[in-house]
């Protein structure tokens, strides 16, 4: 496994700005192939053991999983979300075209992104939900396991090429390189909360060819 975390040299440039709540209202363009759906987890329990009949998981995919002679999804790519966003937070049209467009870093014609919504958060189940007081405490632990059942379970998704996230995404992110070490090639962990919302259209590129370079260079 890969990993890379700021902040190392390499990775100074490597963080786009983290769009919050606003952003998640903006689509991406047109030409993406954008879907979205929900994950039912049945009895999801929780790190301290409280148990959840039913727990939702909104996500958001763009491209198409290619896959191998065996059926394994071979380009796969989890992008975790900041603590205010939701997965659509990277979809502000003048982000999602830099990052998923023709030719781009994770151009949706050649990557599988998927950008779940983090429990607690968005789509996903969150005690504002009607539960409130009484939703079971959660922390990245549970965010992460939900996590994994929507990508293993529900996307049919053994091996991820990276997980990429931003902010409380990248906490998520060290997690899933100690939970499931062998899950993906890559962690990118872009950069922390000093920088977020302070990026020059020229680190922006900086970050997005660091990106490309750390995708070509994980072991497959």
């Amino acid at each position: 496994m890969l990993l890379a975390a700021a902040p190392s040299p390499l990775l100074l440039g490597m963080l786009l700005v983290v769009l919050g709540s606003a952003a998640a209202a903006q689509a991406a363009p047109a030409s993406l192939d954008q879907r979205e759906g929900d994950f039912i987890v049945r009895d999801f329990r929780f790190q301290n053991g409280e148990v959840l009949p039913e727990v939702r998981l909104h996500h958001t995919t763009f491209g198409r999983p290619a896959r191998d002679q065996a059926g394994h999804v071979t380009n796969a790519v989890l992008l975790l979300h900041g603590t205010t966003g939701t997965g659509k937070s990277f979809l502000a049209p003048s982000l999602a075209g830099e990052l998923f467009g023709p030719g781009q870093v994770l151009d949706a014609s050649r990557w599988f992104v998927v950008l779940p919504d983090g429990l607690g958060r968005g789509g996903s189940s969150k005690p504002s939900d009607g539960l409130r007081a009484r939703f079971p405490r959660y922390g990245y632990r549970d965010v992460v396991t939900a996590q994994h059942l929507l990508v293993t379970r529900h996307l049919g998704i053994d091996h991820l090429r990276a997980v990429v996230g931003t902010s409380m995404g990248g906490m998520q992110t060290w997690l899933w390189g100690e939970l499931y070490p062998d899950m993906m090639s890559s962690v990118i962990i872009p950069a922390g909360d000093r920088t977020m919302g302070h990026m020059t259209l020229t680190q922006a590129a900086v970050w997005k060819s660091h990106l490309e370079a750390l995708l070509r260079a994980s072991p497959r």
